[in-house]
């Protein structure tokens, strides 16, 4: 008997996968296509664009499988970042190019929708900034009032992809509505999004549970496909899809996916409330919450400032400088929101480089201080030890970031063979649709490649090199702790 098949696909910020595995996690199929981005793709994305990429790689996965085990195919899911929102007219067409989740220009806003929530004593997210969706629509709203007035549905990434999916445009999920200001405790749009913010509570999506089965794949693309009846389901915000392809998805699990963006996110049996809203509270499926941050900082500053470069020989010579002795953070943007909120922080470069290793090299390690501040903070707000975190982006890539990490958090570090946004988002499919629920899927679809230790040699030079780091950041008024 042939295994069961599931479909993750992940809409990235420059790209789209598609991923086919089965109930075991093995890999099936798979297909990548980059999105033809325009200079300003981190403010605007074209989500049609987005849609041509899913196709033309399903297109490729249904030529290359076997027919046969098209019939084990039981369900898709989807994953996409978090914050980003698009306005959908009452035929579903976007009424503005998707306004992306690192689109700086909507902080008033931000700061607007945090007073109002936390004036009406919100048990739930407060906590936002420019990257927040709830305050892309104000803006949107205030700035394009003839757009406003066509406006029929807000969208986030995922939802357009399962709507295109599924014919089902009206329903999202716990993850994705969080930075819209869904109030996760009470399970309802709270009252002052319509009362006081220019949102009309029809445009707003019925929310459930990642994993909910919504509807089925659209007929007209069975039939392009030759498929059965599959079935399309909820999806999450990419961070918690890695988070949850990593294996980390029961209590006391932690993960790092280090993509775009450096995210960190855990599983905890009581939501962490963070004053400063650098941390926020998905909820997990089964009842427990994900706590986590997003930075600005993350891989960015590789592909931006290494592009082209050997990557490979770049490493090697990075395992032999470690510990480098220098400071560098990688910021590529204005202002940071985790694991500190700082509008004015700019990316620094210390001024004793002098080759292109050594700049690679500390970038690598100022990406790592970042990670174990985020961890300390965790640890400071919870009350509870990080035992061991695991590892998912294309961070993990790097032998040698992953041997940093450890040394500088002085924790193992897990990773799993293939830990994807992708195969979070197969893992989200598979939960309720063949097993009972996400942690049985996780744990069967999941496999652990190989655990990074941390290296004694390089524990203390990186605890000094750390604190000299947050030293740094205090003097140039970025971090206040």
């Amino acid at each position: 008997m042939n295994n069961a098949i599931f479909i993750g696909i992940d809409v990235g910020t420059q790209g789209v996968r598609v991923l086919l595995v089965d109930e075991e996690g093995n890999t099936i199929e798979s297909s990548e296509r980059k999105t033809d981005l325009t200079s300003d793709f981190r403010t605007a994305q074209n989500p049609d664009l987005w849609w041509d990429g899913v196709m033309a790689c399903l297109d490729e996965v249904f030529q290359q499988l076997d027919p046969i085990k098209k019939k084990d195919i039981i369900a898709v899911s989807v994953t996409s970042t978090s914050g980003t929102v698009i306005p959908l007219d009452n035929q579903n067409r976007p009424l503005n190019p998707a306004i992306m989740y690192s689109d700086t220009r909507q902080a008033d806003e931000g700061k607007r929708c945090k007073e109002i929530a936390i004036r009406h004593r919100i048990e739930g997210y407060t906590a936002f900034n420019s990257s927040s969706g709830l305050p892309k629509m104000v803006w949107f709203v205030e700035r394009f009032p003839e757009k406003a007035r066509q406006i029929s549905t807000w969208v986030h990434a995922t939802d357009y992809m399962i709507g295109k999916l599924s014919g089902h445009f009206r329903i999202s999920d716990h993850t994705n509505v969080l930075k819209s200001g869904y109030d996760l405790i009470h399970h309802r749009w709270p009252e002052y999004i319509t009362s006081e913010l220019p949102i009309e509570k029809e445009w707003l999506q019925e929310v459930v549970a990642p994993g909910t089965v919504i509807g089925y794949l659209n007929p007209d693309l069975r039939s392009r496909w030759n498929l059965p009846e599959i079935k399309v389901v909820a999806g999450m915000t990419d961070g918690c899809a890695s988070q949850v392809a990593s294996g980390g998805v029961k209590p006391g699990d932690w993960n790092t996916t280090i993509g775009t963006t450096l995210v960190v996110k855990g599983v905890t049996m009581k939501e962490i409330k963070d004053p400063q809203g650098r941390l926020y509270s998905h909820l997990h499926p089964q009842g427990y919450w994900m706590p986590g941050g997003a930075s600005n900082t993350g891989a960015d500053w590789v592909s931006q400032d290494f592009k082209g470069e050997n990557l490979n020989f770049l490493n090697d010579q990075a395992d032999h400088i470690t510990p480098s002795g220098f400071l560098v953070y990688p910021l590529k943007q204005e202002g940071e929101r985790f694991p500190f909120i700082s509008p004015m922080a700019r990316g620094f470069t210390d001024k004793r480089i002098q080759t292109r290793e050594e700049l690679y090299t500390a970038g690598l390690e100022g990406v790592a201080y970042l990670e174990k501040l985020s961890y300390e903070i965790i640890k400071e707000l919870s009350g509870e030890n990080i035992e061991a975190v695991y590892s998912s982006g294309g961070g993990n890539n790097s032998r040698t970031w992953m041997k940093i990490r450890a040394s500088v958090l002085n924790l193992p570090i897990y990773q799993s063979s293939q830990a994807s946004g992708a195969l979070g988002a197969a893992i989200v499919a598979a939960s309720q649709t063949f097993f009972s629920n996400l942690t049985e899927a996780a744990t069967s679809m999941t496999n652990l490649e190989h655990c990074f230790e941390p290296e004694e040699e390089l524990l203390a030079p990186y605890e000094e090199g750390y604190q000299s780091f947050i030293i740094e950041l205090k003097n140039r008024g970025y971090l206040t702790i």
